[in-house]
């Protein structure tokens, strides 16, 4: 089984969407919060990823989504998980290959929706999602397709914050009210949108640690765990 494609209104909205992340992809990694700049921040983030997908040998399957630059993807395959990154933008989908190619890491990136996925039932054991959600017309929609992909049992990752958006900016004029959950939400409240779209065990972390970022947070950031009922 595969998902459906989006409605046409949908299609507008997300071919905005692929266009402002086009042309940002260059610049990216250099925002503040989106790249990893130092040995000491790559090992937080590795520690954070441990801590919730298990410190075991045995490789997992892991789908990342919204890959951007490949920042999360680069990170589990450094772990010896077996990744799979889509994105929607061919663009940052270069920068993240290219970014793979210079850690000599197999990681398949692909151009693809993240509410519309083309993959089995069951095929990944963890989806992963970094800076996501809000970004989504249909956010509900969008953890169903990853409640379908990710095996009973298995988990979803979302890294995520609560922006402080003074008003629109560039593309997303154009975009903001078609977008549930645009500037994100606290994580009490998303664990509350998540917990009512069928899941009963939420958990979340505080990622507020300069370290991770390599500055001090000006936002709310944190990482919600969605475990799949098996």
């Amino acid at each position: 089984m595969t998902g459906s494609p989006p409605p046409g209104p949908e299609k507008a909205v997300k071919a905005v969407v692929r266009r402002y992340w086009n042309g940002c992809s260059d610049s990216y990694d250099a925002d503040g919060i989106s790249g990893i700049d130092t040995a000491e921040q790559r090992e937080a983030w590795l520690s954070v990823l441990r801590t919730w997908l298990g410190d075991s040998d045995r490789s997992k399957r892991a789908l990342d989504l919204g890959c951007g630059t490949g920042t999360l993807s680069v990170l589990l395959a450094a772990l010896g998980h077996d990744v799979t990154g889509v994105d929607l933008s061919p663009a940052m989908l270069e920068r993240a290959r290219s970014k793979a190619r210079e850690r000599d890491l197999s990681i398949d990136f692909r151009t693809g929706d993240a509410e519309s996925l083309q993959v089995p039932d069951s095929a990944y054991d963890v989806v992963t999602a970094r800076h996501l959600i809000w970004t989504l017309p249909n956010p509900a929609s969008a953890l169903r397709e990853w409640r379908r992909v990710v095996r009973p049992g298995g988990r979803i990752l979302l890294i995520e914050g609560y922006w402080d958006f003074p008003q629109p900016w560039d593309e997303y004029r154009e975009i903001h009210d078609d977008l549930p959950l645009y500037r994100g939400r606290p994580p009490e409240e998303l664990r509350e949108f998540i917990a009512g779209h069928g899941f009963e065990r939420v958990e979340q972390e505080s990622l507020m640690t300069p370290t991770l970022w390599g500055e001090k947070p000006d936002q709310e950031l944190y990482l919600v765990a969605i475990d799949v009922p098996g």
